[in-house]
């Protein structure tokens, strides 16, 4: 598999609803950004407790999924450029059910390891406006992935992505998502699985330990 930084973002906290602060704004970056262990420099989380890093250093959103958006939301300024998911990168390529959890890529001179999918919360609805965008994320799958940084380097919009590694198991980003985060019937057998899987976010095998009753 082959892609592209289709996109570099970065950003800092700032006011969003009342009390509460999100860097889920992000604005474009030109030119290389050292990519660290817990994420790139100079980008920052308003909750280090649900986001950033060892397992989320980097926020990927596929930019396969933007046509689906701006189709569904036609006249919506935040969808007139990528980095409308508060994502640091923007790639093609990265669907959730094509890609697998402990997939390593090579992007730019960084490698890469896919952690997990993103869990949608109510600061996407707000970011947007609207009252159904965490919904139709859960509903419809579309909900990005986490990387974890591998070799530390410096990554650039423009730069190419080379999957160097793919695992030798079955669990894609989709099926991870709907098993942990989609309602629906929960799979003891599948849930006892996926918690043994070592590349997994440890916040997600511990989801599925619970789910599966311990």
């Amino acid at each position: 598999m082959q892609s592209k930084v289709e996109g570099l973002f970065i950003g800092t906290p700032k006011p969003f609803r009342g009390d509460s602060a999100s860097a889920i704004a992000r604005d474009p970056v030109e030119g290389p950004v050292e990519l660290g262990w817990t994420g790139f420099e100079g980008d920052q989380v308003a909750d280090p407790v649900h986001h950033g890093g060892w397992d989320k250093a980097v926020h990927l959103y596929p930019s396969d999924h933007y046509p689906f958006w701006r189709k569904k939301l036609p006249d919506h300024d935040r969808l007139r450029r990528f980095g409308a998911f508060g994502e640091n990168i923007t790639a093609p390529g990265f669907a959730e059910h094509e890609v697998k959890i402990g997939d390593r890529f090579r992007m730019g001179d960084a490698l890469v390891e896919i952690s997990h999918g993103r869990q949608p919360c109510w600061k996407l609805d707000h970011h947007f406006g609207r009252p159904d965008m965490m919904a139709t994320i859960v509903n419809t799958g579309r909900s990005g992935l986490y990387l974890r940084v591998i070799e530390q380097a410096a990554v650039a919009a423009g730069d190419a992505i080379e999957r160097t590694e793919r695992p030798d198991h079955d669990w894609t980003v989709a099926r991870a998502f709907a098993l942990l985060i989609q309602p629906g019937k929960r799979d003891p057998g599948a849930l006892k699985d996926l918690a043994q899987l070592e590349t997994l976010a440890e916040a997600w095998r511990q989801r599925a330990r619970g789910l599966a009753g311990g």
